[in-house]
């Protein structure tokens, strides 16, 4: 073999081991992007499936709490605005006649009233109003007053998307605190009393 035909087989093997090995990089990086975007997902579904929904903070803590006008349960000529609570730390209670889970919260919220701890004023969501008055009745009232929200527009307003919820307002109408589902002794105890009473004393 001549040393041109040496000379020319050795660029093309070379040629062909920079085509290989240029090639390997792209095809490593053609796998990697997707398993890294697989990976990044993963985690983050992983993170989220761990919260608890209970605990995840709302939008709305900090802020003033959107103002209404509604209609009064016992009284509907009588109307209702959070302005009629400025100066006063006190509770929104989201509940529902139909709320299989405001049962579990409800002797707790009639013990708090009967002890006059905290005003508490019920929004009745989507609900219909005989159904709403004969469900207190039957397990007591714990509401200062109780508004009826029928067509939840309120509640969308405030960000419910289940019920119970509870909102724990201050003397400006700022909401400083939202329980998501029942009030339970423990979340009363350990978070909402203490905020309530720091929220009196400023």
């Amino acid at each position: 073999m001549s040393d041109e035909a040496r000379a020319a087989e050795g660029f093309a093997a070379r040629k062909d081991s920079d085509a290989a090995s240029t090639e390997q990089p792209r095809s490593a990086l053609r796998f990697a992007v997707p398993l890294a975007v697989f990976i990044g997902l993963a985690a983050f579904l992983f993170v989220g499936l761990g919260l608890n929904p209970r605990e995840v903070p709302s939008p709305l803590v900090g802020k003033p709490a959107p103002t209404f006008q509604l209609a009064q349960l016992a009284q509907p000529d009588q109307m209702f605005s959070p302005s009629q609570m400025q100066g006063q730390v006190w509770l929104l209670n989201v509940w529902a006649s139909w709320c299989v889970a405001c049962r579990v919260e409800h002797p707790l919220l009639v013990e708090l009233a009967r002890t006059d701890t905290v005003p508490i004023v019920g929004l009745n969501y989507k609900d219909k109003r005989d159904p709403a008055l004969g469900w207190l009745a039957q397990l007591g009232n714990p509401y200062k007053l109780s508004l009826m929200d029928t067509d939840g527009r309120v509640g969308l307003d405030y960000g419910v998307y289940g019920v119970p919820e509870t909102f724990v307002i201050d003397k400006q109408g700022v909401i400083r605190f939202k329980q998501i589902g029942p009030v339970t002794e423990e979340a009363w105890r350990k978070k909402m009393f203490p905020l309530v009473q720091q929220l009196r004393k400023s």
